[in-house]
């Protein structure tokens, strides 16, 4: 079994790492109560050892009420009951390290959860009181307050509900998000030293790095303006204010050796880039390639705008086909529309999955020649589809603030298989998990991928293992017919064929690896990659 390359200590492991991204409650369950835990994971180290991931990122594990996922925080000190205890994630973190595996955590610093104790204090205090300051109270328009303080639209894509709540004392509240997810007020210095101080008390246990959810919303302007009257500069999206937060940030992370990446959407390369100065945030989340279609002019222009948005400031690009909010790759790469917009998400769409593997094995081996990170979202290296969930059976919200128009996120969420011949696939659920598995999950697990030397498990391990053929230099393209994506990077070759028919692969010496076999002249089929040594 490989060590990891960070395992050579290097304090640039995180320039080109392949990061796993943990869905705590779907990964494994070690106590047979339907719900992925702590314990699950530890017992899994060994296969994420040997599938030769460098480091772990873990969706929020905090005590939260799930209004969201986890994304709705009581307590980022206490690891919430349904996964184990913080003295575990302690264990977690350590046995990890031992294995050559970091672990990066999920910090969510635009809001908490209507329970934690801030809010509920604030709720208790009234209007005007001094614990109302630390979120967005305000009194309603109206004759008698009864309208929304402003226009702001809701960030849950597809929902039109308001994002103020009135309490019975007259007083508005805003959330982006949900009602259960009030924001915080970060021009209110107890904010800003909570989220220093919570930073702190997890690089003193171990993390090695930190996630940062929805980071280019956390400013607010004070006037709470109408958008529509004031929208430049937008008044809750990247505004100026968040930059001096992330470098105070920088300098803490500085303290421990941590890393921090971004969950940045921002259309304008140039203020994208601003996060990544050297002094604030080392990565940031690549949507613009996560979201492609599969096409070779968009995916080279994707690779081309991401490489140039990041080399002014000297940061690594992430490269990214899927995550625990997206459609997982072989889904959405066997549909007519094969980009990503949460927008057109809907029940019923068709799906050639023969077709969509294909393409997501070829486009793992993409992803993992390009220079920079890669994050890999859990499942993906089994080749998963997304699941269709019963809607008696869907839990998240975007399917309800949509009205049931949007199906969610929970199909990407499905309880991972681990043995076939085990109920439930050996997620480890004594009882029915926490979301039901597809009737043909078992033909997916583990162990028989584990016997498959051509399983998307075999082949992402193969790719992880010689990934380090590509170095750490630029990249540069290679003429190719149309629809062709080749380049090189040190002595190694990556050639994509998007086209419609087989092409010629370039001189090489050597055929390292393919996401398929070639034809019988040696050619490389549609919809197939190939790694070459020069």
């Amino acid at each position: 079994m490989g060590q990891p390359s960070h395992a050579r200590k290097d304090p640039d492991w995180w320039r080109s790492a392949v990061i796993y991204q943990v869905y705590v409650r779907s990964f494994a369950d070690g106590d047979g109560d339907g719900t992925g835990d702590l314990a699950g994971v530890r017992a899994r180290l060994p296969y994420l050892a040997g599938l030769g991931v460098d480091a772990l990122w873990f969706t929020p594990w905090y005590v939260s009420p799930l209004k969201d996922g986890g994304y709705d925080v009581a307590d980022y000190r206490a690891i919430d009951p349904a996964f184990g205890t913080l003295a575990e994630a302690e264990k977690l973190i350590a046995e990890a390290r031992e294995l050559g595996i970091r672990t990066i955590v999920d910090i969510v610093p635009n809001h908490v959860s209507d329970q934690h104790p801030w809010f509920r204090a604030a709720v208790a205090a009234g209007p005007g009181s001094p614990e109302r300051e630390l979120f967005h109270f305000r009194p309603g328009r109206g004759a008698h307050g009864e309208l929304p303080p402003n226009d702001w639209p809701s960030q849950f894509v597809g929902s039109t509900d308001p994002v103020w709540t009135r309490l019975p004392d007259g007083d508005w509240y805003l959330h982006l998000f949900t009602p259960e997810q009030p924001d915080l007020n970060w021009a209110h210095p107890a904010v800003r030293q909570e989220h220093e101080d919570i930073l702190r008390f997890w690089f003193e246990r171990g993390v090695a790095g930190v996630r940062i959810d929805s980071a280019a919303l956390l400013a607010k302007d004070p006037g709470l303006p109408d958008l529509a009257t004031h929208p430049e500069p937008h008044p809750f999206v990247d505004r100026d204010e968040l930059h001096d937060i992330y470098r105070s940030w920088r300098r803490i992370a500085d303290e421990y050796g941590g890393v921090f990446v971004g969950e940045v959407w921002l259309p304008d390369p140039e203020r994208f880039a601003r996060y990544l100065r050297p002094d604030e945030l080392h990565t940031a989340f690549n949507f613009s390639f996560l979201s492609c279609p599969w096409d070779a002019g968009r995916l080279r222009a994707s690779i081309d705008t991401t490489l140039a948005e990041h080399a002014p400031v000297g940061a690594p690009a992430t490269w990214v086909l899927c995550n625990h909010d997206v459609t997982r790759t072989v889904t959405r790469y066997g549909r007519e529309d094969t980009a990503f917009d949460f927008a057109t998400k809907a029940f019923g769409t068709p799906t050639d999955l023969a077709l969509g593997t294909r393409r997501a094995r070829a486009a793992a081996l993409l992803s993992l020649a390009l220079p920079g990170s890669v994050y890999l979202y859990q499942g993906e290296e089994l080749g998963l589809p997304e699941a269709e969930i019963p809607a008696d059976r869907i839990q998240d919200p975007m399917y309800f603030r949509s009205r049931g128009a949007d199906p969610g996120r929970d199909g990407c969420r499905v309880p991972l298989p681990w043995a076939a011949g085990l109920p439930h696939a050996g997620f480890g659920s004594r009882d029915e998990p926490w979301l039901p598995q597809p009737a043909d999950w078992p033909s997916y697990a583990v162990d028989r991928q584990q016997r498959d030397p051509h399983s998307p498990l075999t082949l992402y391990r193969e790719a992880i293992a010689l990934r380090p053929e590509f170095g750490d230099g630029p990249l540069t393209w290679l003429p190719a017919p149309d629809g062709v994506l080749a380049f090189s990077r040190a002595d190694a070759l990556c050639v994509v064929n998007l086209a419609a028919t087989p092409v010629d692969l370039p001189a090489h010496s050597r055929l390292l690896l393919s996401s398929g076999p070639l034809d019988d002249t040696g050619r490389l089929p549609r919809d197939t990659a190939a790694w070459l040594r020069a």
